[in-house]
């Protein structure tokens, strides 16, 4: 199978948890992911622009830095992430925690960034998991709310706000 990336570019990535393992139900296992994923930003540098993390498979929307690629940084997420799952759940043997490959999305345009903006605060809201998209901790919506892009929805009791430091 012959698979085009295209790089230097604003793209949308999910990836699953093999067999679709609700290991992100567990908190400490979500913190976990954002820990390897924010010192993965500091070897492969991206900014953020919206998240969601989900029981068994994350959205992210990313910008990478002129220094690396998205193929480089989902490399090292999945590596350093089941690595670090490993030492912290003391499993000893082969492990293959994520599906083989993630599903990407170059962003065409602003109409396609803000599509998948609302795709990823949604996401949670499409499963069941909750009925609005302000009662999942685990996602951007509430800096994008903040920066205007929900105005005209009711005004929410949001949760804490989670900085991936742009």
């Amino acid at each position: 199978m012959n698979i085009r990336r295209y790089y230097g570019q604003i793209v949308f990535i999910t990836q699953i948890v093999t067999d679709r393992k609700p290991i992100f139900a567990n908190p400490e296992m979500a913190n976990l992911f954002k820990e390897v994923l924010r010192n993965v930003k500091l070897i492969h540098p991206f900014k953020m622009l919206a998240y969601v993390i989900l029981p068994d498979h994350f959205h992210i929307l990313i910008i990478p830095s002129d220094q690396c690629n998205f193929s480089k940084i989902m490399h090292s997420l999945k590596l350093n992430f089941t690595k670090t799952y490993k030492v912290k759940t003391n499993f000893t043997g082969t492990l293959n925690f994520w599906q083989k490959r993630f599903w990407d999305h170059v962003i065409r345009d602003e109409t396609d960034l803000e599509n998948h903006i609302h795709y990823i605060h949604n996401n949670p809201v499409k499963h069941g998991y909750v009925k609005e998209m302000y009662e999942w901790l685990e996602s951007s919506y509430s800096i994008w709310k903040k920066r205007g892009l929900y105005d005209g929805f009711d005004d929410w009791n949001e949760p804490q706000e989670m900085l991936w430091g742009e």
